[in-house]
This record gives C-alpha cells, sequence and structure tokens, in this order.
C-alpha cells in the first residue's frame, strides 16, 4: 500500500459513473473537499478533508467491493499529498467564521435527525443545506447558513449545549467548505432551498435486487449504508466478506417458536427472504437473509441468546438458500423488513439482545400503563419511559433479564397496540435516565 495520503485515486471510472456516484461512495467516511474527474483515462481523484477519513475508506473498500452502477472500481492512495487544481484557500478554517458549521454531537443516546438539528440551529438565522454522516469521532453534521453572521450567532449561542436533558452534546466549529452539496432530500441530508430534490438515487432504491424471488443478491449492495453506520469500519467480530446468506437455528423450544417469532428476531440484523421449520428435527429452523453480512451479524449477535427457556445456537447453513415450497414462509416482499427504508440507522442500531426494549410508531396518546398491560406477561418490567421525538411518540421499557427483553420483542414487534403497528427494537442504553 502506497504512504497514506488525503487524495485517493481511483481506477475504472466508467463514463456512465457521476460525480455524484463518487461522492456516495466515500461521503460516510468524512467530508471529500475536492474531486476531480480524468474522463479520458476512466479515473478519478478525491480529496478528504483528512488522512484519517482517506485511511478508513481505504481499510473498508479493501475487505468490501466498491462497485458503482454495477461495474467494479479500483481505490488505492494517491502519489499526490494534495490536489492544486482548485481553490488553494479553502484549508483549515477552524476559527475562521464560515457560513458552513461542522457540528460533532457527543453522547448520542436519541437518534439524531436533520429535522432535529434543523429545529437546533434555525432560530439564529436562515439554514439552507445540512448533511449528517457518522465518523469515527461518531455522529457529524455540517450546516450551511444563508449568512456568515447568522453561523456565529449560533456556534457562540449552542457550543457546548445538549440537544437533550443530559445527552447529545453539541461540538460546533467552523468548516473550510465554501458550499455543501446536497443531491438528496430525507433524514440525513436536507437542502431547504430546493424541496423538489429526490429522496434517494433513482434506480438505487435500497430494494435493488428484492423484486425477483430467488436473485443472486448483491453481497454488500448497502457498503455505503454499512460504512455511514460503523463511521468507516466494522463492528468487532464482523469480517464483512461472508457470503453464506442462510443461517441454521437450533435449540429452539418448538411448543412456543414459529416463523413469525423468528422473523422479528432476524429482521433486527436484516431483511428476511424466508424462514423454514424443520419438521423433522422440530427445534431447528433456516432463515434466510438478504445478504452474507446480514447473514453475519445475525450469526454474531445471536449466538447463545435465550429464548423460551433454551439458549439458542446460531450458525451457517450449509444451503445457500431455501428452496421455496408449501412448508416455507415468505418475508421476501414484507413491509415489515426493517432494512428497506434508514439501512444505515438500522444497521448502527444492531447488538445481542439487551434488557432494555426501544418501541416507536406509538399512538399520540398512548400512555405507559397501557404499554406495561401490553408486555407484562412476558416478564419483570423494572421501568419505563415514554418521550417524544420529532413529533412521535416513543418508550423505553427495562425488564429484569435479557430473555424477558427477547421475548417481548420476538412477541410484540408488529403488534397492534391501541390501533397502532408498533416497531420494537433493543436498545444499548444501560439505563432509563430519569429527567425532569
Amino acid at each position: 500500500m502506497a504512504e497514506p495520503s488525503k487524495v485517493i485515486h481511483v481506477r475504472n471510472v466508467g463514463h456512465e459513473i457521476s460525480e455524484n456516484d463518487l461522492l456516495q461512495l466515500f461521503q460516510p467516511f468524512g467530508v471529500i473537499t475536492k474531486l476531480v474527474m480524468l474522463r479520458a483515462k476512466n479515473q478519478a481523484l478525491l480529496q478528504m478533508q483528512d488522512i484519517p477519513s482517506a485511511i478508513n475508506a481505504l481499510q473498508f473498500y479493501t475487505n468490501v467491493q466498491p462497485t458503482i452502477r454495477g461495474r467494479n472500481v479500483y481505490v488505492q492512495f494517491s502519489s499526490h499529498q494534495e490536489l492544486t487544481t482548485m481553490d488553494q484557500n479553502s484549508q483549515g478554517r477552524g476559527d475562521e467564521p464560515n457560513r458552513i458549521l461542522l457540528v460533532t454531537i457527543h453522547h448520542m443516546l436519541y437518534p439524531i435527525t436533520v429535522e432535529v438539528l434543523h429545529q437546533v440551529f434555525s432560530p439564529h438565522g436562515f439554514v439552507e443545506k445540512i448533511v449528517t454522516f457518522q465518523k469515527s469521532a461518531g455522529f457529524q453534521a455540517l450546516i450551511q447558513y444563508q449568512l456568515r453572521q447568522s453561523a456565529v450567532a449560533a456556534r457562540t449561542s449552542l457550543q457546548g449545549r445538549n440537544i437533550y436533558d443530559g445527552c447529545c452534546q453539541l461540538d460546533i466549529q467552523f468548516s473550510n467548505l465554501d458550499e455543501l452539496q446536497v443531491n438528496y432530500n430525507n433524514d440525513r441530508s436536507r437542502d431547504f432551498t430546493n424541496p423538489h430534490l429526490p429522496s434517494e438515487q433513482k434506480g438505487r432504491s435500497s430494494q435493488a435486487g428484492y423484486g425477483d424471488v430467488g436473485v443472486a443478491y448483491p453481497q454488500m449492495a448497502n457498503a455505503a449504508a454499512i460504512a455511514a453506520a460503523f463511521g468507516g469500519g466494522l463492528p468487532p467480530g464482523i469480517s464483512g466478506t461472508n457470503d453464506r446468506c442462510t443461517v441454521l437455528v437450533s435449540n429452539l423450544n418448538p411448543d412456543r417458536v414459529d416463523e413469525d417469532n423468528l422473523f422479528n428476531l432476524f429482521s433486527l440484523y436484516g431483511n428476511i427472504v424466508r424462514i423454514k421449520l424443520l419438521h423433522n428435527k422440530p427445534d431447528h429452523a433456516l432463515v434466510q437473509m438478504g445478504d452474507g453480512f446480514q447473514a453475519e451479524l445475525a450469526v454474531h449477535f445471536l449466538k447463545g441468546a435465550m429464548l423460551f427457556g433454551k439458549r439458542l445456537e446460531v450458525n451457517f447453513s450449509k444451503h445457500p438458500n431455501i428452496t421455496q415450497g408449501p412448508d416455507t414462509h415468505e418475508y421476501i416482499n414484507s413491509n415489515l423488513n426493517r432494512f428497506n427504508r434508514n439501512a444505515a440507522k438500522n444497521y448502527r442500531y444492531c447488538c445481542s439482545p439487551t434488557k432494555m426494549i426501544h418501541i416507536s410508531t406509538l399512538p399520540q396518546d398512548i400512555t405507559e400503563e397501557e404499554i406495561v398491560s401490553h408486555l407484562e406477561e412476558h416478564g419483570t418490567i423494572v421501568n419505563t419511559k415514554l418521550f417524544e421525538m420529532n413529533g412521535k411518540k416513543q418508550a423505553l421499557v427495562m425488564f429484569e433479564t435479557e430473555e424477558q427483553a427477547t421475548e417481548a420483542l420476538v412477541c410484540k414487534h408488529a403488534s397492534s397496540l391501541a390501533g397502532s403497528i408498533i416497531r420494537i427494537s433493543f436498545s444499548q442504553l444501560q439505563s432509563i435516565r430519569e429527567t425532569s
């Protein structure tokens, strides 16, 4: 490998590949300050804001083959340490006032979206654009004001403050960029001056490859989402190179488990294609995931989990996929699959079962009592907290053991509570903070 540099050299960049495609590939790893397309050579040079971002990107793409529009591209450090083709003075301002702020959020206990940031920053002036991304430093956002004095006022007023009581602390610097490029209006980026942008790239919908049953899933087509979720690396113990999509689960409790229970648990780690309970071995089941990375997350995080009084064994199956038949349950087109939307956010929340569950899509007028009575058959509830996020009701419920929380999730995810279909996942919070 060449000496590390902020500048990344990309080869096999076909004429159908746009600048935006390349930005999409590298944006999860940090801010891109310059991009030069060498069309005649089918190459490109791209400069990251700093060397660690470039190293993260290249380490990630040594494990995961980057592809754009079905074409493999090849990346390496450039022999240039700096691209000098464009604006020379865009280097490190840090403290020199600029209308674009770089915001890092520490102690992020609740998800922060573009809407939340807009509510926090818009009282100080007209916010034109917001871009968010996950870095090894944590969650970061770039916020572009129309006027420089608005950015100065916002930084003076908000530096070091918490968005929510006791968490989500703001650390604000001036960015050295001159203009943010926003291609999509969604939870992660927004151009408030151009409401007509699409929410995602045409032809790159997150359901790509899910239409035909039995298609070979493009391994890691979701590389950008995975990189965004894990700050450019991978969680410890995950190789990112597994291509086996089917998982064998054994030591199940055959009297209590069914396909939908297993779907509710395994869908935390990826999209489910189909599930089959084995009649000749009633405590065994096969679960086919959307791709090998999702299957690896499930095996990693669910090994040894307790469910219905049994400790689960979870391993890769020798079968590449499950043949569709009268005894298989199909989930490929289920709208309950979690990873068709907000894939990066869902990857970020992957963890082993915990004692605490997070419930969302609750009715606005729900009470803690109704939540408790809906869940208490599954175990001892130690604590609950109802709160509002972006105007929507959500709850945290803490059980005495991981097994009780797992049973509640497995039995009550996608159940109806007071007329709403609720969504349950594990929370990585250790305790419920009492807020005044």
